[in-house]
């Protein structure tokens, strides 16, 4: 029961530091912050230092937010697809995509290649009835 614990905290941290992150108010703090390191370099004579705090905090940062938005990319993910699941079992569509997701690339690729020759067809018919319309 601990780890549906944590891992709802998880959750609901990632979610709060994407939304945050992803504001122009955040990225206007980052930017603000670089040009502060910058400011003070001639203060410490461009040391290594100086710029081993720049490049340790950036590599930090990036290395948590990949873990912080692989989480909520996951999760957003995945509700979409439960959506467009539920789309396709309520819908006259082929239930047959519902978990395709799931299918390994060769087949995916045969099925795309076959929606996209239906789709074909469809766009010419639909060609031809416009074309009728117009034409009568």
């Amino acid at each position: 029961m601990k780890s549906t614990t944590s891992s709802s905290f998880f959750s609901q941290f990632a979610s709060a530091v994407a939304d945050r992150s992803g504001k122009p108010a955040t990225f206007v703090v980052a930017v603000a912050l670089v040009l502060l390191w910058a400011i003070c370099g001639p203060m410490f004579g461009f040391s290594e230092t100086w710029q081993l705090v720049i490049n340790t905090s950036t590599t930090i940062v990036t290395f948590l937010m990949v873990f912080v938005l692989q989480n909520s990319q996951n999760r957003d993910g995945k509700a979409l697809q439960a959506k467009l699941d539920e789309l396709i079992l309520t819908s006259k569509a082929q239930n047959s995509f519902v978990g395709i997701e799931k299918l390994d690339e060769t087949t995916l690729r045969e099925m795309s290649d076959t929606l996209a020759e239906k789709a074909k067809c469809v766009e010419a018919v639909a060609e031809e009835k416009a074309l009728d319309a117009v034409g009568s």
